[in-house]
């Protein structure tokens, strides 16, 4: 199965707190997007893998994917190593992406960090011939990073503010993780009241920097070619 764009996130749910606004608009305008979570979570302070594999199946069906993987690599060991990038070329080489996403490079979570710099590698080397996985080689158009750390100014903002809705249910798909007043189980900084209002707030910065409401940022490592910079700087979202 083709797909326009493959979002890859080192846990479920991380997806859902960076991009799920954008990629809910996305197959609203008919394009096919997946999501592939690198690992099930098992280190989770709450939930388990059983709970956390039917949430993001759940939320899977909200932002309308056509396709949501697990690499199964384990919590809390995702290393930059020749399995690893295997396994994310195997996936490359089967959806054939256009775009590709994930995590940013500097972040305090290593799980975030090495599955960045995987993901990375993954989408240069899936191009190379030599590399065999009994499929044809395949190389992305671009990879774009999410979860930008304060000091980064993006590359560009999705304007979400039709889509933050859609965004915050599945979100709230992963009841495992969020602030339940019933739950026995450890708090976590996602487990409080205060975190929701927080990411609202954080898509809301991201909004003003484009006059908007709600927004998602992404950076690009590479200078993007622009056509026709009338019609990409003036059209309505």
């Amino acid at each position: 199965m083709k797909l326009d764009v493959v979002a890859f996130g080192a846990h479920p749910d991380d997806i859902e707190l960076s991009v799920g606004g954008t990629l809910a608009k996305l197959a609203e305008r008919g394009y096919r997007t997946g999501v592939v979570d690198m690992a099930r979570g098992e280190l989770g302070t709450r939930g388990n893998v059983r709970v956390r594999s039917t949430e993001a199946q759940a939320s899977a069906k909200v932002l309308g994917l056509q396709v949501r993987d697990n690499l199964k690599l384990p919590d809390g060991q995702i290393f930059d190593n020749q399995a690893a990038r295997l396994k994310v070329i195997r996936v490359l080489r089967k959806y054939r992406p256009d775009l590709v996403l994930t995590h940013y490079w500097d972040d305090k979570h290593p799980d975030h960090v090495h599955g960045s710099q995987i993901v990375t590698e993954a989408c240069y080397l899936s191009g190379l011939a030599k590399i065999q996985t009994g499929q044809e080689r395949f190389r992305p158009k671009k990879v774009l990073y999410f979860m930008l750390p304060p000091y980064v100014l993006p590359s560009f903002v999705v304007d979400i503010s039709g889509h933050f809705e859609k965004k915050m249910k599945a979100l709230g798909c992963f009841h495992s993780q969020l602030h339940n007043p019933r739950s026995k189980e450890p708090g976590t900084y996602l487990s409080v009241p205060e975190f929701l209002p927080a990411l609202e707030s954080q898509h809301r910065y991201y909004g003003t920097l484009i006059q908007s409401k709600y927004g998602e940022a992404f950076y690009c490592k590479e200078s993007i070619s622009v056509d026709d910079p009338v019609l990409l700087l003036t059209r309505k979202s």
